[in-house]
């Protein structure tokens, strides 16, 4: 929608991790090096753990976008919140093998079978497993027992756990001292500084094709740094609606003003009337907004495109008004047909 206006070739600040945009910041190339250094080990978990939007899938994802194709097989599981039977499922259909109506010892047969397929082929397994704090104590002994698949020489799977901080006083349970005990690499990932923030942003921009237009001072820099915290997901929401804003109100430059403006946008939008919260508080739950305050990343998309598209059809509305001349009040027998009603 904006892309054009300010010739760019796609959208910079999608929420969705991405690792075309991978950005460098002092704490993401300190944890890239902890990974690769796990990676090099070739056996037990890498952990990683950060804030929500910290930019660890991203991280995760950039890794595995630099290993060669034909020495690598990857693995990706998002929904941790299942027990240890439904995991196992979830891992072998991750690697693209049948899972259904299949007993616990089938599958643990096929997924070994599978792992030893791919060690013959000169290929390593990987398996990443996203929101690792919502793993049960016995999920996670579950996917340490996957570790045991190994031949004379070496482990045929390597584990990624990434989670929320909560995730590390997890690990220091009195039960994870055997997970512990195989962890190869751990790495906090913390927000980015108010100068890497400002890089950050830049660095987007220029990968699509960003020519200093729209531009940013430096009090809007600030402000969206103090808002944002460093939190790369946080920025993204707020640049993609600042530049929205931007295209709709044809601005050309952004100051603290205009950051300020979307900012408090943003705010009412996700601050619910009191009635409705006591309603919701009432009912004891709410499926869009978690307890947390935290909303699903599918439905701000869906949102976000249900937005834009309710603001073209708005634009073309006021296109037609303007440019469809009045019919003259005089002629009877109009050269053109009148146009239905908007929206009929």
């Amino acid at each position: 929608m904006y892309e054009s206006y300010y010739g760019l070739s796609a959208k910079p600040f999608m929420l969705r991790p991405d690792p075309h945009f991978f950005f460098g910041s002092k704490g993401h190339k300190r944890a890239m090096a902890y990974l690769e250094y796990g990676l090099s080990q070739g056996e037990g978990f890498i952990v990683v753990t950060g804030e929500v939007g910290a930019g660890k899938t991203t991280l995760v994802r950039n890794l595995f976008n630099n290993l060669p194709a034909d020495q690598f097989v990857a693995a990706h599981i998002v929904n941790t919140g299942l027990d240890s039977d439904d995991t196992l499922r979830m891992v072998v259909s991750a690697f693209g093998l049948p899972y259904e109506d299949t007993s616990k010892t089938a599958l643990l047969r096929r997924l070994e079978q599978f792992l030893r397929s791919c060690d013959k082929q000169g290929k390593r397994a990987l398996l990443v497993v996203d929101e690792a704090q919502n793993l049960t104590s016995r999920t996670v002994e579950e996917l340490r027992m996957l570790s045991n698949f190994q031949t004379d020489e070496k482990s045929l799977l390597q584990t990624f756990l990434l989670g929320q901080p909560e995730f590390r006083a997890t690990l220091h349970g009195e039960d994870m001292q055997q997970l512990r005990q195989r962890v190869t690499a751990s790495y906090h990932l913390g927000p980015m500084e108010a100068g890497e923030t400002k890089a950050y942003i830049e660095h987007r921009l220029h990968t699509v094709g960003w020519k200093s237009n729209p531009s940013f001072s430096d009090d809007a820099h600030a402000a969206i740094y103090a808002y944002s915290g460093g939190i790369p997901r946080k920025i993204n929401t707020l640049c993609d609606r600042l530049l929205l804003m931007g295209y709709l109100e044809e601005l050309h430059a952004f100051t603290e003003a205009e950051v300020n403006e979307v900012i408090r946008d943003i705010q009412q939008e996700f601050t619910r009337p009191a009635a409705e919260a006591n309603a919701a508080h009432g009912a004891g739950h709410d499926a869009l907004a978690p307890a947390d305050g935290l909303y699903n990343l599918d439905y701000l998309d869906e949102r976000m495109l249900k937005l834009e598209k309710c603001v073209v059809s708005i634009l073309a509305m006021l296109k037609k008004i303007v440019v469809t001349p009045p019919h003259s009040s005089h002629s009877s027998h109009p050269s053109h047909p009148s146009h239905p009603p908007v929206g009929r």
